[in-house]
């Protein structure tokens, strides 16, 4: 959606706080390759009448704790400078508060970004997020929150990975050699390898569903992976999550599957299933899931879909 005035006119419009604006940047975000953003996009927001206030962060504790406090000293925003990592820090403190999230694209994945409708041009985006901060209106968006069973709770904005994808990413991350995106390569062709479907147990409010599958993947938005539209029909504003699931295909199957999810065309392939649900709860055993692209929580979780828990500049 790169029209600014449509989203803030709309039935999910809400009052921007009178706070400052947070500066977030993750330095190492693509790799460093945009160096100048930073300050491009503080000028821009400064430009708007707000105070502004720019934190460099080294780690996601330390983004954690500055995003935490920001939100507790009552600050209108908060504005990402990075990709999909970024924003799931985030996402822990604004989650449910009053502090709006701005995430300006700067990022190796920028699913997030995508998946509210914000440009994926960076300049646009930043202009988009900068007229909302001089209107002094959001959007109120759904965020996923995952609970494990000992009630600890964590959000994301994007997709649960708890299959094919997930597996990649645990192994590529035990992977100390080849270094960069040689290692996600290696690790792809190891799993395909090994590849086996999982039994799963998955409550959809409430209603018991058991199946093998390879790939399983759970959206409040549509992409992941970096502009793969996994869970096509999923939306940030309907109060649901999209499931969708590759049942027990063989190696070549799902490799011939893989490129249609740029597409969102896989999920007419007979051996994929899309359901739609507020909760669900997902059993498996052996996987660790990933949701906005960061290493989360070993299954089972519970995944529950809170209407208006994000207030959105954009």
């Amino acid at each position: 959606m790169t029209d600014t005035d449509t989203p803030l006119d709309g039935p999910t419009a809400a009052p921007l706080g009178e706070g400052a604006v947070v500066v977030l940047v993750n330095p190492t975000a693509a790799h460093g390759r945009h160096r100048g953003l930073p300050e491009q996009v503080a000028q821009r927001l400064a430009a708007t009448g707000r105070a502004v206030r720019t934190i460099e962060t080294g780690t996601a504790a330390q983004a954690r704790t500055v995003c935490e406090q920001a939100v507790a000293e009552g600050a209108a925003a908060i504005v990402t400078v990075g990709g999909d990592g970024t924003v799931h820090g985030v996402l822990q403190a604004v989650a449910g508060s009053a502090t709006a999230l701005g995430p300006v694209p700067g990022g190796t994945g920028n699913d997030f970004a995508l998946g509210v409708g914000l440009p994926a041009d960076t300049a646009q985006a930043l202009e988009t997020i900068a007229g909302a901060l001089t209107r002094g209106r959001v959007r109120r968006l759904d965020l996923a929150r995952m609970t494990r069973p000992d009630g600890v709770v964590r959000w994301f904005g994007t997709v649960l990975a708890a299959g094919f994808d997930a597996i990649v990413n645990d192994r590529a991350n035990r992977m100390r050699l080849p270094r960069g995106p040689r290692r996600y390569d290696i690790a792809v062709l190891i799993e395909l390898a090994r590849l086996r479907p999982r039994h799963y147990t998955v409550h959809l409010d409430g209603v018991r569903h058991e199946f093998d599958a390879v790939l399983l993947a759970l959206g409040n938005t549509a992409y992941y992976g970096g502009g793969m539209r996994i869970c096509p029909s999923a939306e940030p504003d309907d109060g649901l999550l999209d499931l969708v699931v590759a049942g027990p295909v063989r190696r070549t199957t799902l490799v011939r599957i893989k490129p249609q999810v740029y597409r969102g065309t896989h999920v007419n392939h007979p051996q994929v299933r899309s359901y739609r649900a507020r909760t669900v709860e997902i059993a498996a055993e052996g996987i660790t899931g990933y949701a906005d692209g960061e290493r989360t929580e070993p299954l089972p979780v519970t995944v529950t879909a809170v209407p208006g828990a994000l207030r959105l500049l954009g």
